[in-house]
């Protein structure tokens, strides 16, 4: 057992203060919850309550989260007005829903947008689950979803996929319904769920309505993507662990610090706690991260078995912000600012202490920005990404210091965020030739993000020699399975031919190993 916050098992269209204000949003408190009268046993709908499909999530070795949301009318608010629905919940051993095991009651509220989230527990471990919601009348398909083997106990192989990335007008989710041929147990899911940007003429889909600050605004997008039929299947089948990256809210943001140079905090804290309702409101999330106004507890630990703990981390919500602007330059005094934080102090001790403490075989860490320094400047010169860790020097190698020194088994970093497959190396210092290599830093591409994309690009020669800690680098779509056992951890990397338009076969680019006790990815 862990700490309680680690344990699980435990520049579009500009915001003004007067469209924040007219929104009403309380900064520091969560979502008003009304007064609410006895709930409709039976609701009339407008539409298909269940139009954005079912979805589970944060499993434990006896529970899971399950969750959907009633929207008859998904792109104008969902269409539910304001009564507080009942519905009903079922979890079966069986695809047919005919052996139950548990049942209940939870009820959609308006002040949580009609989500529901059904914490389900008492459940045996390392099993898998059909889950099926009512109401009104209406039924929802069934989904599927399974528990964790009890912490500690021998496991034998674990099969996932990671994903990030999905912009919704750069293309098709094709890749997830290519994922529903895995045998998976579990997807992670690394940032950039939605995207903020308005809707844009001339791309293979359009977002509906300007760039979105309000908290009706982030519903209907998520709404938009939720109703995607690729995206949909892939939640029914599988359970998900989330976490986000910065899309979610505005580009490249920090804290509270907006993307918009001179954006007062105090507004964009406003529009963060409006993007903070929704993204909880459409996620399989347990109570411990309901949203209180612009805060909302994300970082938290998995156990499988023995054979892997997970620290999912969040770099967005805690991190100073970004030094010499946020995108890509030479190295600045700020890069070497040793009060600067990606994690915040809560959560980077939190880490530190659970990798310190872990007894798993593999020990990973689901997270958004590239944990290595890349130098994409050719010769001398050095260019860096300041969204990236390589901007926060003096955290990323007080990391990998502690990587180093305390040698957790086999560091696995999982990445997104980039749009591009990479197979990296992580060392405490990149400028020295033997610099020995602490852990392995698995980077996805985009489900869509960048379009359809090509193998590589026209600097890649320049910047693998450039960067010798780089072992593969690929500019497609797609995602990354793992297959994890004991004694390796194999990673595919599953690539699309294309994105902008539907049906794309998907094949495998390259295959890596990483050997128990042997930090560092080779060619499988």
């Amino acid at each position: 057992m862990t700490d309680r916050i680690w344990d699980t098992d435990r520049q579009r269209r500009r915001l003004s203060r007067r469209s924040f204000l007219a929104g009403g949003v309380a900064l520091m408190a969560g979502p008003a919850v009304p007064l609410i009268g006895q709930p409709r046993q039976t609701p009339r709908f407008a539409g298909p309550p269940f139009s954005l499909g079912v979805a589970s999530g944060d499993p434990t070795s006896d529970s899971v989260m399950l969750w959907t949301r009633l929207a008859p009318v998904p792109l104008e608010g969902g269409g539910m007005g304001d009564e507080a629905v009942e519905v009903n919940w079922a979890v079966a051993t069986d695809e047919r829903m005919t052996r139950v095991v548990q049942r209940g009651t939870s009820v959609a509220r308006p002040d949580l947008g009609h989500a529901v989230h059904v914490e389900v527990t008492g459940l045996e471990p390392d099993r898998w689950y059909w889950y099926r919601f009512r109401s009104g009348g209406e039924a929802s398909r069934v989904g599927r979803t399974r528990t964790f083997p009890v912490a500690g106990s021998a496991v034998r192989q674990l099969k996932m996929a990671f994903a990030s990335c999905q912009h919704y007008e750069t293309g098709y989710f094709t890749a997830y319904r290519h994922m529903l041929e895995d045998d998976l147990d579990v997807v992670f899911h690394l940032g950039d769920y939605i995207y903020e940007y308005e809707g844009r003429d001339g791309r293979a889909r359009k977002h509906t309505g300007d760039e979105i600050e309000l908290l009706s605004d982030y519903r209907n997008r998520h709404a938009l993507y939720k109703l995607d039929p690729d995206l949909q299947e892939a939640h029914a089948r599988f359970p998900f662990i989330v976490t986000w990256d910065d899309h979610e809210v505005d580009n490249n943001y920090a804290a509270g610090v907006s993307e918009e140079e001179g954006f007062a905090s105090e507004l964009f804290l406003r529009r963060r706690a409006e993007a903070y309702q929704a993204y909880f409101e459409h996620m399989p999330l347990r109570p411990a991260s309901t949203p209180t106004g612009p805060r909302m507890q994300l970082y938290r630990r998995f156990e499988y078995g023995d054979l892997a703990s997970f620290f999912v981390l969040d770099t967005r919500q805690y991190r100073s912000d970004q030094p010499c602007g946020d995108r890509r330059g030479p190295a600045c005094a700020g890069v070497g600012d040793p009060e600067a934080t990606l994690l915040g102090g809560a959560q980077e001790q939190g880490l530190l202490e659970g990798l310190d403490r872990s007894s798993s075989r593999w020990n990973v860490l689901p997270q958004q920005v590239m944990m290595a320094r890349v130098d994409q400047a050719a010769g001398d010169d050095e260019l860096i990404s300041m969204d990236q860790w390589s901007g926060y020097e003096v955290a990323r190698r007080r990391l990998m210091e502690f990587l180093a020194s305390q040698r957790p088994s086999n560091p696995v970093v999982l990445t997104g965020d980039i749009h591009t497959n990479w197979v990296n190396d992580l060392r405490v210092d990149y400028a020295a030739e033997r610099s020995p290599v602490v852990a392995t830093e698995f980077v996805g591409t985009s489900i869509t993000s960048g379009g359809d994309g090509s193998d590589v690009r026209g600097n890649t020669a320049g910047m693998l020699s450039e960067n010798p800690s780089v072992r593969f680098f690929n500019n497609q779509r797609g995602y990354v399975r793992c297959a994890i056992t004991p004694g390796t951890w194999t990673s595919d990397y599953q690539v699309l031919e294309y994105v902008t338009h539907q049906g794309s076969p998907m094949s495998t680019r390259a295959s890596f190993v990483v050997e128990n006790g042997r930090p560092g990815a080779q060619p499988a």
